[in-house]
C-alpha cells in the first residue's frame, strides 16, 4: 500500500485531515526538515504531513530545506507526494482560485542544490516528464467529481524569489507559453524523483503575476486567496488520498542507469 507525503506550501497546511496524528521529529544526512512532520492515517492510508517554509513561515523559498524535507520523507517510505504550491497566472484563462496539475517546468532558479549527489557521486537523473501522470490523472478525474475548477496540465516558471517579478519577466514568460509561475517547484521534484517517489504538484493559483494591467500583486493579496482556496484542496485531498492507495510508485526505479 502505497504512503503519502503531503508538502503544505503558503496557506496550506492541513493536519486536521490525519486521524491517528502522531508529531515526528526527523533528521537526515542532509539536516533537520522545514517542520516537524505529522503523521496519521486518512481512510487507512498512511498519510504524512510537512509544511515547506517551517511552521512559521521562516524559510524564504531560496533557503527552504528542499534536501532534508524530502530525504524525511524516503526515511519514512513515502512512495507518492502530493505537494501543494502558490502560484501566480501567465494566462487570462488561468485564473485566481483555480488548481493547475503542473505537468512541465521551465527552471529559472539560480542558488539552489538540486541533486542528493553533490560529493562523490554524479546523479544526471531524468526529468523529462518530472510529474508523475498517473497521479495527475487521478487529481484531474477527482476534481472533476467534487466540480472544482481545474486546469489537467500546465507549465511552471520556477523562479528565484523571493521578489515578485518584473513586467519585463513576466512578459518574456508569457512569450515563451508558460502557465504558471511559482518560486519553490525547483528543486523540490527534481530531489523527489531522484529519491524514486512519485511526485505530483497542485498549484493554486492566487493572482495574475504582474503583466496584468491594474493587477497588484502582494502578501496580502496571495493570502486571503489562498485561504478560500484551502477548503478546496481538503476535499480534494480527502477524496483523492484513497485513491492513490494501491497506486505503482512510477518513480521507482529513476536512479536506473542514472548514476556516473
Amino acid at each position: 500500500m502505497a504512503k503519502i507525503g503531503i508538502i503544505g506550501g503558503t496557506g496550506i497546511d492541513s493536519p486536521e485531515i490525519l486521524q491517528n496524528r502522531e508529531i515526528k521529529e526527523l533528521h537526515t544526512e542532509f539536516g533537520t526538515p522545514a517542520s516537524k512532520i505529522i503523521t496519521g492515517v486518512v481512510q487507512g492510508v498512511e498519510v504524512a504531513i510537512l509544511s515547506r517554509h517551517g511552521e512559521n513561515h521562516q524559510f524564504n523559498p531560496t533557503n527552504v530545506p528542499y534536501r532534508a524535507n524530502i530525504a524525511a520523507f524516503k526515511q519514512l517510505g513515502c512512495t507518492h507526494i502530493l505537494a501543494g504550491s502558490a502560484v501566480g497566472s501567465l494566462k487570462e484563462d488561468v485564473r485566481p482560485g483555480q488548481m493547475v496539475f503542473t505537468n512541465q517546468f521551465i527552471d529559472r532558479t539560480t542558488k539552489r542544490i538540486q541533486t542528493f549527489y553533490n560529493k562523490d557521486k554524479v546523479c544526471h537523473i531524468s526529468v523529462a516528464e518530472p510529474f508523475c501522470n498517473e497521479l495527475r490523472r487521478i487529481l484531474a478525474e477527482t476534481a472533476s467529481e467534487l466540480g472544482l475548477d481545474f486546469h489537467k496540465s500546465g507549465t511552471c516558471i520556477a523562479m528565484e524569489g523571493p521578489r515578485f517579478s518584473t513586467k519585463a519577466e513576466s512578459t518574456l514568460y508569457q512569450s515563451w507559453n508558460a502557465d504558471i509561475i511559482n518560486m519553490t517547484l525547483v528543486p523540490e521534484c527534481i530531489l523527489a524523483r531522484e529519491a524514486e517517489i512519485a511526485y505530483a504538484n497542485i498549484a493554486m493559483v492566487t493572482d495574475y503575476d504582474v503583466w496584468k494591467e491594474d493587477h497588484v500583486v502582494s502578501n496580502e493579496a496571495v493570502v486571503e486567496t489562498m485561504k478560500q482556496n484551502v477548503d478546496k484542496l481538503k476535499r480534494l485531498l480527502l477524496a483523492v488520498i484513497p485513491k492513490i492507495a494501491n497506486l505503482e510508485n512510477s518513480a521507482a526505479g529513476a536512479l536506473k542507469g542514472a548514476m556516473f
